[in-house]
Protein backbone atom coordinates (compact mmCIF):
# COMPACT_ATOMS: atom_id res chain seq x y z
CA UNK A 1 0.00 0.00 0.00
CA UNK A 2 0.91 3.67 -0.68
CA UNK A 3 -0.13 6.84 1.39
CA UNK A 4 -2.91 9.02 -0.11
CA UNK A 5 -1.79 12.80 0.39
CA UNK A 6 -3.90 15.65 0.58
CA UNK A 7 -2.98 18.75 -0.84
CA UNK A 8 -1.04 19.96 2.47
CA UNK A 9 0.27 16.29 3.37
CA UNK A 10 4.22 16.25 3.33
CA UNK A 11 5.68 13.61 1.28
CA UNK A 12 6.42 10.41 2.75
CA UNK A 13 9.96 9.18 3.12
CA UNK A 14 11.64 8.47 0.31
CA UNK A 15 12.64 4.82 1.12
CA UNK A 16 9.24 3.99 1.88
CA UNK A 17 8.62 4.01 -2.11
CA UNK A 18 7.77 0.47 -3.53
CA UNK A 19 10.41 -1.64 -5.10
CA UNK A 20 7.93 -2.94 -7.41
CA UNK A 21 6.73 -0.62 -9.62
CA UNK A 22 9.86 0.89 -9.25
CA UNK A 23 9.69 3.83 -6.74
CA UNK A 24 6.04 4.76 -6.87
CA UNK A 25 5.86 6.73 -3.32
CA UNK A 26 2.54 8.13 -2.85
CA UNK A 27 -0.94 9.61 -4.80
CA UNK A 28 -2.88 11.93 -4.52
CA UNK A 29 -2.39 15.93 -3.83
CA UNK A 30 -2.16 18.76 -6.52
CA UNK A 31 -0.47 20.06 -9.37
CA UNK A 32 0.26 23.39 -7.41
CA UNK A 33 3.38 25.09 -8.23
CA UNK A 34 4.33 24.86 -4.26
CA UNK A 35 3.79 21.25 -4.59
CA UNK A 36 5.53 20.21 -7.82
CA UNK A 37 8.85 22.24 -6.64
CA UNK A 38 8.69 20.78 -3.22
CA UNK A 39 8.62 17.18 -5.05
CA UNK A 40 11.73 18.21 -7.51
CA UNK A 41 13.76 19.59 -3.97
CA UNK A 42 13.36 16.43 -3.11
CA UNK A 43 13.80 13.89 -6.00
CA UNK A 44 9.99 13.17 -6.43
CA UNK A 45 8.21 13.63 -10.10
CA UNK A 46 4.64 13.03 -10.85
CA UNK A 47 3.43 10.45 -13.32
CA UNK A 48 0.64 8.93 -14.26
CA UNK A 49 -1.88 8.59 -16.98
CA UNK A 50 -5.58 9.75 -17.57
CA UNK A 51 -8.62 8.89 -15.31
CA UNK A 52 -5.84 7.71 -12.51
CA UNK A 53 -5.21 10.10 -9.21
CA UNK A 54 -1.61 11.89 -9.28
CA UNK A 55 0.70 9.05 -8.79
CA UNK A 56 4.45 10.38 -7.20
CA UNK A 57 7.31 8.86 -8.07
CA UNK A 58 11.16 8.57 -6.84
CA UNK A 59 12.66 4.98 -8.45
CA UNK A 60 15.84 3.42 -7.20
CA UNK A 61 18.29 3.60 -9.14
CA UNK A 62 17.81 6.75 -10.66
CA UNK A 63 19.00 7.60 -14.38
CA UNK A 64 21.09 10.95 -14.16
CA UNK A 65 23.76 12.33 -16.81
CA UNK A 66 26.14 14.41 -15.24
CA UNK A 67 27.12 17.45 -17.81
CA UNK A 68 30.94 16.18 -18.06
CA UNK A 69 29.71 12.93 -19.47
CA UNK A 70 28.01 13.97 -22.33
CA UNK A 71 28.58 11.07 -25.12
CA UNK A 72 28.15 13.40 -29.10
CA UNK A 73 27.92 10.18 -31.71
CA UNK A 74 30.08 10.98 -34.84
CA UNK A 75 27.03 11.37 -37.01
CA UNK A 76 25.72 13.82 -34.86
CA UNK A 77 28.43 15.81 -34.24
CA UNK A 78 28.44 16.02 -38.12
CA UNK A 79 25.19 17.44 -37.99
CA UNK A 80 25.74 19.95 -34.80
CA UNK A 81 28.74 21.03 -37.30
CA UNK A 82 26.74 22.01 -40.19
CA UNK A 83 24.06 23.71 -38.30
CA UNK A 84 20.95 23.30 -40.40
CA UNK A 85 18.65 24.43 -37.77
CA UNK A 86 18.45 27.28 -35.31
CA UNK A 87 18.23 26.53 -31.23
CA UNK A 88 15.99 28.45 -29.63
CA UNK A 89 14.46 28.50 -25.90
CA UNK A 90 11.65 29.33 -23.77
CA UNK A 91 10.00 30.43 -27.26
CA UNK A 92 7.19 27.77 -27.50
CA UNK A 93 6.87 26.05 -24.21
CA UNK A 94 2.81 25.14 -24.11
CA UNK A 95 4.08 24.05 -27.90
CA UNK A 96 6.77 21.76 -27.17
CA UNK A 97 4.79 20.41 -23.84
CA UNK A 98 2.18 19.47 -26.65
CA UNK A 99 4.34 17.81 -29.01
CA UNK A 100 6.00 16.16 -26.50
CA UNK A 101 2.39 14.74 -25.85
CA UNK A 102 1.24 13.83 -29.52
CA UNK A 103 0.78 9.99 -29.91
CA UNK A 104 4.19 8.19 -30.74
CA UNK A 105 5.19 4.50 -31.90
CA UNK A 106 1.50 3.52 -31.89
CA UNK A 107 0.73 4.43 -28.76
CA UNK A 108 -2.15 6.58 -28.41
CA UNK A 109 -2.19 7.42 -25.00
CA UNK A 110 -0.20 9.84 -23.18
CA UNK A 111 1.20 11.18 -19.85
CA UNK A 112 1.18 14.72 -20.41
CA UNK A 113 -2.21 15.70 -19.79
CA UNK A 114 -3.79 19.04 -20.06
CA UNK A 115 -3.84 19.42 -16.38
CA UNK A 116 0.22 18.39 -16.40
CA UNK A 117 0.03 21.04 -18.92
CA UNK A 118 -1.38 23.75 -17.60
CA UNK A 119 0.80 23.08 -14.03
CA UNK A 120 4.54 23.19 -15.94
CA UNK A 121 3.30 25.85 -18.41
CA UNK A 122 2.71 28.49 -14.72
CA UNK A 123 6.11 26.73 -13.26
CA UNK A 124 7.78 28.66 -16.78
CA UNK A 125 5.62 31.12 -15.96
CA UNK A 126 7.80 31.35 -12.85
CA UNK A 127 10.57 31.26 -14.20
CA UNK A 128 11.42 27.57 -13.00
CA UNK A 129 10.39 25.23 -16.57
CA UNK A 130 12.33 25.60 -19.48
CA UNK A 131 12.06 24.29 -22.93
CA UNK A 132 14.73 24.23 -25.61
CA UNK A 133 13.88 24.36 -29.03
CA UNK A 134 15.67 23.06 -32.51
CA UNK A 135 13.38 24.95 -35.26
CA UNK A 136 14.37 24.18 -39.04
CA UNK A 137 12.92 26.89 -41.42
CA UNK A 138 11.06 28.62 -38.70
CA UNK A 139 9.47 25.49 -38.19
CA UNK A 140 9.81 23.68 -34.64
CA UNK A 141 10.76 19.89 -35.49
CA UNK A 142 12.10 18.83 -32.26
CA UNK A 143 12.91 20.19 -28.15
CA UNK A 144 12.60 18.66 -24.51
CA UNK A 145 10.94 20.76 -21.36
CA UNK A 146 12.09 20.36 -17.89
CA UNK A 147 12.14 22.48 -14.49
CA UNK A 148 15.29 23.91 -13.20
CA UNK A 149 16.36 24.62 -9.20
CA UNK A 150 19.21 26.16 -8.37
CA UNK A 151 22.07 24.25 -10.30
CA UNK A 152 19.95 21.41 -10.78
CA UNK A 153 18.04 20.54 -13.94
CA UNK A 154 15.06 18.08 -14.36
CA UNK A 155 14.32 16.88 -17.51
CA UNK A 156 10.61 15.73 -18.47
CA UNK A 157 10.22 14.96 -21.80
CA UNK A 158 11.63 15.86 -25.33
CA UNK A 159 10.00 14.71 -29.50
CA UNK A 160 11.33 14.75 -32.48
CA UNK A 161 10.16 15.24 -36.19
CA UNK A 162 12.91 15.22 -37.51
CA UNK A 163 16.21 13.02 -37.77
CA UNK A 164 18.39 13.52 -34.37
CA UNK A 165 15.87 17.59 -33.84
CA UNK A 166 15.54 15.93 -30.08
CA UNK A 167 19.23 14.86 -29.39
CA UNK A 168 20.05 18.58 -31.25
CA UNK A 169 18.60 20.28 -28.77
CA UNK A 170 19.28 18.08 -25.58
CA UNK A 171 23.18 18.72 -26.35
CA UNK A 172 22.94 22.57 -26.65
CA UNK A 173 20.76 22.23 -23.28
CA UNK A 174 23.63 20.19 -21.67
CA UNK A 175 26.61 22.27 -22.86
CA UNK A 176 24.81 25.43 -21.65
CA UNK A 177 24.51 24.20 -18.06
CA UNK A 178 27.49 22.78 -17.78
CA UNK A 179 28.74 26.11 -18.58
CA UNK A 180 26.70 27.79 -15.82
CA UNK A 181 27.91 25.42 -13.17
CA UNK A 182 24.99 22.87 -13.51
CA UNK A 183 26.03 19.23 -11.50
CA UNK A 184 23.21 16.69 -13.03
CA UNK A 185 20.35 16.46 -15.19
CA UNK A 186 17.45 14.00 -13.71
CA UNK A 187 16.35 11.51 -16.45
CA UNK A 188 14.28 9.56 -14.13
CA UNK A 189 14.17 6.11 -15.62
CA UNK A 190 16.84 4.25 -17.67
CA UNK A 191 16.33 4.28 -21.47
CA UNK A 192 18.82 2.96 -24.28
CA UNK A 193 18.06 6.34 -25.85
CA UNK A 194 19.49 8.41 -22.61
CA UNK A 195 21.97 5.54 -22.39
CA UNK A 196 23.56 6.19 -25.10
CA UNK A 197 23.75 9.96 -24.58
CA UNK A 198 25.91 9.64 -21.41
CA UNK A 199 23.55 9.00 -19.06
CA UNK A 200 23.84 6.23 -16.33
CA UNK A 201 21.68 4.97 -12.85
CA UNK A 202 23.42 5.78 -9.84
CA UNK A 203 21.96 4.82 -6.28
CA UNK A 204 18.61 7.06 -4.88
CA UNK A 205 20.46 7.61 -1.61
CA UNK A 206 23.42 9.27 -3.43
CA UNK A 207 21.26 10.93 -6.09
CA UNK A 208 19.57 12.58 -2.93
CA UNK A 209 22.75 13.61 -1.31
CA UNK A 210 24.21 15.40 -4.54
CA UNK A 211 20.50 17.32 -5.30
CA UNK A 212 20.10 18.43 -1.86
CA UNK A 213 23.48 20.16 -2.39
CA UNK A 214 22.62 21.21 -5.87
CA UNK A 215 19.06 22.79 -5.40
CA UNK A 216 20.32 25.19 -2.75
CA UNK A 217 22.59 27.11 -4.98
CA UNK A 218 21.67 30.56 -6.69
CA UNK A 219 19.17 29.80 -9.71
CA UNK A 220 19.05 30.84 -13.01
CA UNK A 221 15.81 32.15 -13.36
CA UNK A 222 13.59 33.70 -15.64
CA UNK A 223 13.07 33.40 -19.27
CA UNK A 224 16.33 31.49 -20.91
CA UNK A 225 18.22 32.72 -24.15
CA UNK A 226 19.09 30.67 -26.57
CA UNK A 227 21.71 28.05 -24.96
Amino acid sequence: MIPWIDNDTPFPPLDSALREPNGLLAAGGDLSPQRLIEAYRRGIFPWFNPGEPILWWSPDPRMVLFPGELKVSRSLRKTLKKQPYEIRADTAFRQVMEACAAPRGGHSGTWITPAMIDAYTELHRQGLAHTVETWMDDKLVGGLYGVSLGRMFYGESMFSLATDASKIAFVHLVRQLERWGFGMIDCQMKTAHLASLGAREIPRAEFSQKLSELVNFPGINGAWHRP
